[in-house]
């Protein structure tokens, strides 16, 4: 079975790209029915809180993103003393003393001699007597993993291909820091073990990550899972931008933006597949194939997004907003005012247009006129039989056409500015049964000519 995990820090609201790789790992689990597990990385105390834990849960439910089990890591302490104790007891990681200033004029002088920047493991030649030395002086000591030096390092990624590493060419890694605390390195590994991972997919930011990891599974004896490594966003300016770092899902549930359509922008950015606002999250999860991911930076451009927003709604049926919609507003009036609508919300402000009223209109003498002709025109309509009040502006248009030998722009806009106050709008073959008989003659006969 396929096991995913999201795992975010709660020291701030999910972004853009956090959604993403969240989405991503939601549908290799989707795909083959597989689990989908939320892993809330609160080690670090300090900057971790329970409102952004909160919003981390309702943006992945808004999303439908829902979680088959969540950990949080704060809660995990003891797994994570056990396992780094059998490290210890194998060798695997050991203690340093070097402060962040020390560490920087070692890094200055093999620069400086052309050699890799990496730890010089001078920790290593210390014995017991100068640890507890250290320690009777108030030295607490900070943690490395030790890395097999000798052992290759590759692995087959699931996006990038063959990966390959040279471990001498890198840094014993600080798992653990002298007040006790832990980094994100050696836990996440004991997590996954833990959890039954199978498949880690994150942002290309982390492939020397997993270099070093996959060390840590193979010292604490585990099978690791597959990786993966996605490209980043970018914003449409060609880099990775403020703004786009800090696009939550509040900001865009208020300007209007359906889950849906952020669900099928992410699902196929960054990869070959086209963006499909009909296709719903479980076909975008059945259609994923990781090889379709491309290496370039994926750009993510809120137009886009206002787009594949539009054609959502577009599709979206009256019962699947009906909670959203102004009081009375009917599955007739939501498909005559639907192909209109950017957002859902706006739909409010075309039912206000419909139910009136309309600020009357001022018209040159000819359309007063020709607005007079129509009222007298539109009185003839039987309303009380079905097929004529659906077919009222087909009617009135022929007979005006007919009769002044109006067409085109002539023959319509007027009739639009009368009887909605704007240029453009809905088809008025289904917004005229709306608007009603006595409205509709009302606002044909309140137009005002020019002085």
């Amino acid at each position: 079975m396929t096991v995913t995990r999201f795992a975010p820090s709660p020291t701030g609201l999910l972004h853009i790209g956090n959604v993403r790789t969240a989405l991503h790992n939601w549908m290799l689990a989707r795909k083959d029915g597989g689990r989908f597990l939320l892993r809330i990385d609160d080690t670090d105390t300090a900057r971790s809180r329970e409102d952004y834990v909160a919003a981390i849960r309702a943006d992945l439910d808004w999303l439908g993103l829902r979680p088959d089990g969540e950990v949080r890591q704060s809660e995990r302490f003891d797994l994570y003393e056990r396992e780094f104790a059998r490290l210890v007891a194998a060798g695997r990681v050991y203690r340093c003393y070097e402060s962040a200033q020390e560490l920087e004029l070692k890094r200055k002088v093999q620069l400086g001699r052309g050699l890799p920047p990496i730890y010089d493991r001078a920790a290593l030649a210390l014995g017991e007597a100068d640890h507890a030395a250290k320690a009777a002086a108030g030295e607490m000591p900070h943690w490395r993993f030790l890395l097999d030096r000798d052992a290759a390092i590759a692995w087959d990624d699931g996006i990038r291909g063959a990966q390959r590493f040279d471990a001498a060419q890198m840094s014993d890694p600080v798992v653990r820091r002298a007040d006790g605390s832990w980094l994100y390195m050696l836990p996440s590994v004991i997590d996954d073990i833990d959890m039954g991972i199978t498949q880690v997919l994150r942002g290309e930011d982390h492939v020397s990550n997993t270099a070093t990891q996959l060390q840590m599974f193979t010292a604490l004896g585990a099978e690791p899972p597959r990786f993966a490594h996605e490209a980043l966003l970018t914003g449409s300016e060609g880099k990775l931008s403020k703004r786009l770092g800090s696009l939550g899902m509040a900001e865009l549930r208020e300007q209007g933006i359906e889950p849906e359509a952020v669900i099928a922008l992410l699902a196929r950015l960054g990869t070959s597949d086209p963006v499909d606002p009909a296709l719903r999250p479980m076909e975008l999860a059945a259609a994923l194939d990781l090889t379709r991911f491309g290496r370039a930076p994926a750009r993510f451009d809120e137009a886009e997004l206002q787009r594949v927003n539009a054609a959502v709604i577009h599709r979206l049926s009256h019962d699947e907003v009906a909670a959203r919609l102004p009081d009375g507003m009917g599955a007739a009036a939501w498909q005559a005012i639907r192909p209109n609508l950017s957002t859902v919300g706006e739909a409010a402000e075309w039912w206000a247009v419909v139910r009136g009223p309309v600020a009357a209109p001022v018209m040159n003498s000819e359309d007063h006129e020709y607005l007079k002709i129509a009222a007298n025109v539109f009185e003839q309509i039987d309303w009380d039989l079905p097929e004529a009040r659906n077919e009222s502006w087909k009617f009135l248009t022929a007979n005006l056409k007919e009769t002044t030998g109006r067409k085109g722009k002539a023959l319509f806009l007027p009739l639009r500015l009368a009887l909605t106050g704007r240029e453009h709008g809905p088809d008025m073959a289904a917004l005229l049964p709306l608007i009603g008989r006595d409205e509709a003659l009302a606002r044909l006969a309140g137009v005002r000519a020019a002085a």
